[in-house]
């Protein structure tokens, strides 16, 4: 059996790590399509290894959930490469594999190496980066711990910019300065600026929206 038309096997290995995330599953195929998208600009890398990195990246998640202390990364990386071994894989193409899912969560004491790590960082990233995505767990994590927004010393609604305690508007924007840096390849870059500028754009209409919605001279009527 040859890699590629080993791909289904990995897919529904994937599937039994993340059977209670529908969530995580859809993140696997929206990094792999952005990995194979980067791959097809950059060129050079091996997209056998890459494609079952993508798809077995996450396979850590369920020792992270059991014990929240655990890098996904690094026991994900470790049950791909036993999984490979397992079911007839070469060694050094599960090593290949293994190297490549350790660092597609970068860490300052180990950056990507290799091409394909390199590319599945930046899919990676880049999926997290999602304006959408940012702003609906930012969305929910304010209503279950904390305001929506603050207000500023003018009495109207902060961007976030001057906070001193936490807020939604405050963590949308540190997410805009800080999760669009550090890409590794030139496409990731390339649709990394895209993303940031719509992230903008729909931060500046979520901001506009939540001053539309707040009237501090309303009367409660309950």
């Amino acid at each position: 059996m040859t890699v590629r038309t080993a791909f289904p096997a990995a897919e529904a290995y994937m599937r039994s790590c993340m059977s209670d995330s529908a969530h995580d599953t859809e993140h696997v195929y929206r990094v792999l399509n952005y990995a194979l998208d980067i791959a097809g600009h950059e060129g050079g890398a091996d997209t056998n290894i890459l494609t079952m990195a993508c798809l077995l990246h996450d396979v850590g998640r369920a020792e992270q959930f059991a014990d929240p202390g655990v890098d996904h990364a690094v026991c994900g990386a470790e049950r791909a490469s036993l999984w490979l071994v397992q079911n007839g894989y070469p060694a050094d193409f599960a090593d290949a594999v293994k190297a490549c899912i350790q660092t597609h969560r970068f860490r300052s004491d180990s950056p990507p190496q290799s091409l394909e790590a390199k590319i599945l960082f930046d899919a990676d990233k880049l999926d997290v980066c999602g304006a959408v995505g940012i702003a609906r767990t930012l969305f929910y994590q304010a209503h279950v711990s904390e305001p929506l927004y603050l207000l500023d010393e003018n009495g109207g609604v902060s961007d976030g910019a001057n906070d001193t305690e936490p807020s939604f508007c405050k963590e949308y924007r540190f997410k805009l300065i800080k999760m669009y840096d550090n890409f590794y390849t030139k496409r990731g870059s390339e649709l990394a600026a895209k993303r940031k500028a719509a992230a903008e754009q729909f931060y500046r209409a979520l901001l506009d929206e939540t001053r539309e919605c707040y009237n501090p001279d309303r009367i409660a009527l309950f």
